[in-house]
């Protein structure tokens, strides 16, 4: 029974990761349904994995519980996974150092299993980590490591994926140009490969660009683009990131009422997945509208939250942003001491970030390099094949030309072989029918001959007369 079991564990899992044709509830089902018939241990922690994956369950104790029972099997590629998302979880509730002590673990088991897919994933995760720290160095290395693995293995949709990363660092750099580039490359490797998630990620990200460039249209309909692909996908957090960038373009456009909504949209789906560098932004973008609405105590309310929960993260971005709310809140309400005091720390974290750009700028100028360096890498190579396409198709037409030419002297010589033969034939035709004539001719004197000549019969008849 576990061997046919086995079989179409396997084949429903590739169905469901290749077609998508059910809906998630429907695959979770399914998957539950098989998971109370399975015995085999092995089998059940695939399908509890399968599980997590489809319905993305959030809890370290579900997946610490994979983690340890594919371990105790020595199922490899399950551990890696389950490791991936511990990392995942702890990133998400901002515990960087856990992240990462997770996804290297995650990074040892694919280096050992000789999995380049898996390997990928963790780098890029690592790397990932690394930029939300602000450590630009580390964390461009790690993605180029993990785009390169992708080109190796022609991995279409991770190769989208490291061009996001990349293309956001560009941002970040305020290289316009190059980031609208890598984001229109992954654009169309997501629209050849019907990603819906990456073309939300992508369509975000392109609508930041555009809000950053004042270009409020563009961007509203680029978000919106967004929303709508990820509410088909289902992805919590996705979502709740649109609903954030929606609320702070009708935050600046003055629909405070809009924007609030949308603020508040976003807080309910952080709380639901536990995001807490999520529930930090949605506290200061609601404490900021209620400040504009003049309602400071709710907007103190909120400001404060987010204040504690951004100093329990640790992120200098999300502290900065928070003190200066406060700031202009203590200011606003009468609070000048507070107000003092909470500019003074948003002044602090300001300048650890400007130093922090001053050596990302350091870095512009070498990531600038490589990324000129391989796009003439990749026109050289393009140049080459053109060369060599070009000197294929002119000895294609030379072979061409000669195999006609042969067979047009073929079919002339082969005429003239024709004729010759015919004339020949026709010569032995008149020399035979010569031949023939005279052969007659022969034949007719010689019955002549005979019908005048006496016979010897005759004329031994006659001799005996004479005497």
């Amino acid at each position: 029974m576990l061997r046919p079991l086995k079989y179409f564990l396997f084949a429903l899992t590739f169905c469901f990761c290749h077609t998508r044709s059910f809906t998630q509830n429907t695959t979770v089902d399914s998957l539950t349904s098989l998971l109370k018939n399975a015995k085999h241990d092995t089998t059940r922690v695939r399908i509890r994995t399968w599980i997590g994956e489809e319905a993305r369950i959030m809890r370290l104790s579900y997946w610490d519980s994979i983690c340890a029972d594919s371990k105790k099997l020595k199922i490899k590629r399950i551990e890696a996974i389950a490791l991936d998302f511990i990392g995942f979880i702890y990133r998400n509730q901002g515990n960087a150092t856990q992240a990462l002590n997770y996804y290297k673990q995650s990074l040892k088991i694919e280096e050992e299993t000789g999995n380049k897919k898996g390997l990928a994933e963790s780098l890029n995760n690592i790397g990932y980590v690394y930029d939300n720290l602000g450590d630009i160095p580390k964390a461009i290395s790690y993605y180029e490591r993990s785009l390169k693995i992708r080109e190796e293995i022609n991995d279409k949709e991770g190769i989208a994926y490291s061009l996001l990363n990349i293309a956001f660092v560009y941002s970040m750099q305020r290289d316009v140009l190059k980031a609208i580039d890598s984001y229109e490359r992954a654009l169309q490797i997501f629209i050849e490969t019907n990603d819906k998630s990456g073309l939300g990620h992508c369509y975000n990200n392109m609508a930041s660009i555009y809000y950053k460039q004042k270009n409020v249209s563009k961007a509203i309909t680029y978000f919106q683009k967004a929303l709508k692909l990820r509410e088909e996908t289902g992805d919590k957090s996705d979502i709740a990131n649109s609903f954030s960038n929606l609320g702070s373009v009708h935050d600046k456009q003055g629909d405070l009422s809009i924007a609030l909504d949308y603020f508040f949209k976003s807080l309910r789906l952080r709380k639901e997945i536990d995001e807490k560098q999520g529930i930090s932004s949605a506290f200061d973008h609601i404490g900021a509208v209620y400040l504009k609405q003049k309602k400071y105590a709710l907007a103190h309310s909120y400001a404060d939250s987010a204040l504690v929960l951004s100093k329990e993260l640790g992120f200098p971005e999300n502290l900065i942003d928070v003190e200066l709310t406060l700031s202009m809140i203590d200011s606003a309400s009468g609070n000048y001491a507070g107000a003092y005091e909470h500019y003074k720390q948003f002044v602090i974290y300001n300048d650890s970030i400007a130093n922090e750009t001053t050596r990302k700028a350091s870095v512009k100028s070498q990531l600038k390099y490589e990324y000129e360096k391989k796009e003439a890498v990749i026109k050289e190579q393009q140049e080459k094949e053109r060369i060599v396409s070009e000197e294929k198709d002119r000895f294609q037409k030379i072979v061409i030309l000669a195999v006609v030419m042969g067979l047009i002297f073929v079919i002339i010589f082969a005429f003239f072989i024709f004729r010759s033969l015919k004339v020949t034939r026709r010569q032995k035709e008149i020399i035979e029918e010569k031949q023939k004539e005279i052969l007659d001719s022969i034949h007719y004197a010689q019955r002549i001959q005979k019908s005048l000549l006496p016979t010897e019969k005759y004329i031994a008849r006659q001799l005996p007369r004479q005497h």
